[in-house]
């Protein structure tokens, strides 16, 4: 019965998708849906972007783990990251009517950095992506047990995968924003309700909290420097790791005007700090429920209190939306790098072979090409890794050390040229991976990689681009042709 009434709730949201998908027009709308949203449609989309696997599964678990300190990365910084993005960037952006943020260093800094930074970007959404898939694939595998079917986990990737691909080749940004905005209101009240009923199984919330484990409500570290610098760095990594990313940014800009943008920023900002509270709570009421158990399985406790505990009705309208949610999300990280690819890496080498300028009805098949390609690299990332928390803290952490400083330098700074976001972007990366594979240090590697990017990014403003080394720009242009041959 749970079976049957989840595939018909997957279809109807795939069917909302499609009939939202005669909405798109060109690549504008497939990408952005044609800035038009309202406010609350993308405060919905805002919403969505991380309440999806590292939220429900992957925050929830962490918290299991260690308390308030082990969740400041998910959700405390995911928020801060939305309120920093609303404040600072969103109206410099929305102004400057950019399809990706690649077209902004392209314009800051020339083609070389834009495909540099590009292919940074799409490095940062990979492993994001692969947590939506191993979410999407314990959530199917969760309710074909409960009906006796025993699939794998990496059959049931496979099969989401090619679900949640087809889905978002068909609508685009449409299909995402009206989505979201449909499953924001059915996850919201599903939570709310599994709570209430979870709450009542465990003997009220004063009896769930008062089994808490000792220090799980603790949320500063302790006086130590050491402690106080890793608790910064949780904040940093999702509160600036995904400020220059093409997600965040996507959506955002798809608001109708600029005031909206911001906006929608702050309310979706709210929204996931409040709402990401439930899950962490039916997590917490686990140790009440099943007060043997070890909880090897963190990433499975939510799925299994919601069936031991709830009635059918109520499994159906969690399950139900909790599946469209991870689907919507994976659905926007999916277009996002997609966008990426196709503006910033294929439209520019068309271009540079010859070619007479793409017409859109072509570059919207393109769009929906890179989506394949990147659902299939997405994928092979979760063969070997399927620890959702994890994927996702690494995938933020890439794009801060590499790409936060010339972002911020392009729409703050005077006097930026193209050698100080090279070495900004390569001087990050290189301090990221010695400290981080080759020489561990006792704070986390982004912390010390991030200030020497905004170090290199301050010293470029010094540098003749007539008399600068050589190496700096023959680097830029051997990676750049690279792509081209």
């Amino acid at each position: 019965m749970l079976l049957t009434f989840v595939i018909i709730y997957m279809v109807a949201t795939i069917a909302i998708g499609v009939l939202a998908s005669r909405l798109v027009k060109g690549s504008g709308d497939f990408v952005q849906a044609g800035r038009r949203l309202p406010p609350f449609f993308n405060a919905a989309a805002l919403f969505a972007l991380w309440f999806g696997s590292e939220t429900v599964f992957g925050a929830s678990s962490a918290f299991l783990e260690g308390g308030l300190l082990n969740v400041i990365e998910d959700p405390f910084g995911a928020s801060l990251c939305l309120f920093l993005f609303g404040f600072f960037f969103v109206r410099k952006l929305y102004r400057m009517n950019l399809l990706t943020i690649g077209d902004l260093f392209r314009i800051k800094y020339g083609q070389n950095v834009e495909l540099i930074s590009s292919f940074f970007m799409l490095l940062t959404f990979f492993g994001y992506i692969a947590a939506q898939y191993v979410a999407l694939g314990i959530i199917l595998q969760v309710v074909l047990l409960q009906t006796g079917i025993n699939m794998s986990l990496p059959t049931a990737i496979i099969l989401c995968s090619i679900i949640v691909t087809a889905y978002t080749m068909i609508g685009g940004m449409w299909a995402v924003s009206i989505t979201d905005f449909i499953q924001s209101i059915l996850i919201v009240i599903g939570l709310i309700i599994v709570v209430i009923f979870v709450a009542n199984e465990a003997g009220g919330v004063s009896q769930v909290i008062a089994n808490a484990p000792e220090n799980t409500f603790k949320f500063l570290p302790n006086a130590e420097p050491i402690d106080i610098t890793n608790w910064i760095g949780a904040w940093m990594v999702i509160g600036l790791g995904y400020i220059p990313s093409q997600d965040v940014f996507q959506r955002a800009n798809s608001a109708r005007s600029e005031k909206a943008a911001v906006n929608s920023t702050y309310l979706g900002a709210i929204m996931y700090l409040l709402i990401a509270m439930l899950p962490l709570f039916i997590a917490l009421a686990a140790r009440v429920l099943y007060p043997d158990q070890d909880f090897s399985d963190s990433q499975s406790v939510l799925p299994h209190i919601v069936l031991d505990h709830t009635p059918l009705w109520i499994q159906i309208l969690f399950f139900g939306s909790l599946l469209s949610a991870v689907l919507s999300t994976c659905s926007g990280s999916l277009l996002a790098p997609a966008s990426i690819l196709a503006e910033n890496f294929i439209k520019p080498l068309y271009k540079s072979n010859g070619k007479r300028e793409m017409t859109d009805r072509k570059f919207l098949i393109v769009l929906r090409l890179s989506v394949v390609a990147i659902a299939f690299i997405s994928f092979l990332i979760t063969l070997p890794r399927q620890n959702i928390y994890e994927l996702v803290g690494e995938s933020a952490t890439f794009g801060m050390v590499s790409l936060l400083a010339p972002m911020t330098a392009g729409l703050y700074w005077k006097n930026i040229n193209t050698q100080g976001a090279l070495l900004s972007m390569f001087g990050g990366l290189v301090v990221y991976v010695f400290f981080q594979y080759f020489y561990p240090i006792s704070i986390e590697a982004f912390i010390p990689a991030t200030i020497v990017s905004f170090i290199c990014m301050y010293a470029g403003r010094f540098i003749d681009e007539k008399k600068s080394p050589r190496y700096a720009s023959t680097l830029a242009n051997r990676f750049t042709k690279f792509f081209k041959d």
